[in-house]
């Protein structure tokens, strides 16, 4: 195995909401970003924050799939979000223009095409400069700000390359984790004009019966930015065995994520404590192993680490201080047996070949 960074591609983080909403600069040290936030008692991961730029890169994590995130909730959703579609795409925009922000300061470059992925992976997989830009390309994590399905298209001319129909609870377009039920009437006219502008369909979130609608209407690429297996988190937000394999019957790639209470069962959310549970990277490992073993190849395995969403080392693996910590993942597979190739597929592979061949040429 071979002793230099692997370059990782991280297929889910919810950059922009960070910023925005936990007011965090992305482009300081860790260390000052929790500074900052000592004694505040407004979101549950204050001062536990695991992301920002300086660690990304010294963790070579030099693509990644980054979100805007807008929840719009009715009076009888019981998660929180914004109280209207208008609210919520108004904070989407908001999102996008930090992003283009951190283009403007060198610190981003947005990927839209397959030519631009190429260029950018180049770069990450040779011997970037110290302050190289991390590529991103733009995913919406939840459907509700979507206000009409021209909204949809704007977004699209904007950069936007995949899209999640649901989130937590009940959506206007498909009910998602801790909710039930098929995907709405404007969901499945969303699945559809998704298929023919060309969008990625994130998986992850979709009840069982919304995710199996939305295959049997969806034609084009499809992909789980951050989930886990059932199998071994028996809880409706992991997959089932049988979910997987349609994904790898489709092409598609599972991004192994790192919220606690999806790696290990029983944990009890704002209550568990990583070391109430033992809960580490080697966790990490036993979904992306599970995936491969039931795939039969490493082909269909990836990361999509949710590390910034909305928790932080509260609810992290105990073995992980910031998201450069990624880099303890190859060894850990190495000792399983797994190749050197098939480290590189999981680490970055798998995710760059998917986008190669279903982004805009």
């Amino acid at each position: 195995m071979s002793s230099s960074p692997h370059f990782i591609f991280d297929a889910h983080l919810d950059l922009s909401m960070n910023a925005m909403e936990w007011n965090r600069d992305l482009t300081r040290p860790i260390e000052e970003i929790r500074r900052r936030e000592q004694g505040k008692t407004d979101m549950k991961d204050r001062g536990n924050g695991v992301v920002c730029f300086p660690e990304m890169r010294r963790g070579r994590i030099g693509i990644c799939v980054a979100t805007q995130i807008a929840r719009y909730v009715k009076e009888t959703n019981p998660f929180p979000g914004w109280h209207s579609p208008e609210i919520a795409w108004a904070m989407t925009q908001a999102q996008l223009a930090w992003y283009r922000a951190m283009e403007e300061k060198g610190e981003m470059k947005q990927i839209r095409t397959a030519g631009e992925l190429k260029a950018m992976a180049d770069l990450w997989l040779g011997e970037p400069p110290a302050d190289a830009p991390i590529g991103y390309i733009l995913s919406l994590e939840g459907a509700d700000s979507m206000i009409t399905l021209g909204h949809l298209e704007r977004s699209y001319a904007d950069g936007l390359r995949a899209l999640g129909p649901a989130h937590y609870g009940v959506g206007t377009y498909s009910p998602g984790t801790e909710a039930e039920g098929p995907l709405t009437a404007k969901g499945r006219e969303l699945v559809k004009e998704m298929d023919r502008l060309g969008i990625i369909m994130d998986a992850t979130h979709l009840t069982d019966e919304a995710f199996w609608e939305a295959v049997e209407l969806f034609q084009g690429p499809v992909w789980a930015s951050h989930q886990n297996c059932r199998a071994l988190v028996p809880a409706q937000r992991q997959f089932t065995d049988e979910q997987l394999k349609h994904l790898f019957d489709r092409g598609g790639v599972i991004g192994a994520a790192l919220d606690a209470w999806m790696m290990v069962p029983g944990w009890i959310k704002f209550k568990t404590r990583p070391e109430d549970t033992g809960v580490n990277l080697q966790h990490m490992v036993d979904h992306i192993d599970h995936v491969c073993q039931l795939a039969g190849n490493s082909l269909h395995a990836g990361v999509g680490t949710d590390l910034d969403g909305g928790f932080g080392r509260e609810q992290a693996p105990m073995d992980l201080e910031t998201i450069a910590d990624l880099q303890k993942v190859p060894p850990m597979l190495a000792a399983r047996g797994y190749s050197e190739t098939d480290v590189a597929n999981i680490m970055h592979g798998n995710f760059l070949r998917f986008l190669e061949k279903n982004l805009p040429a």
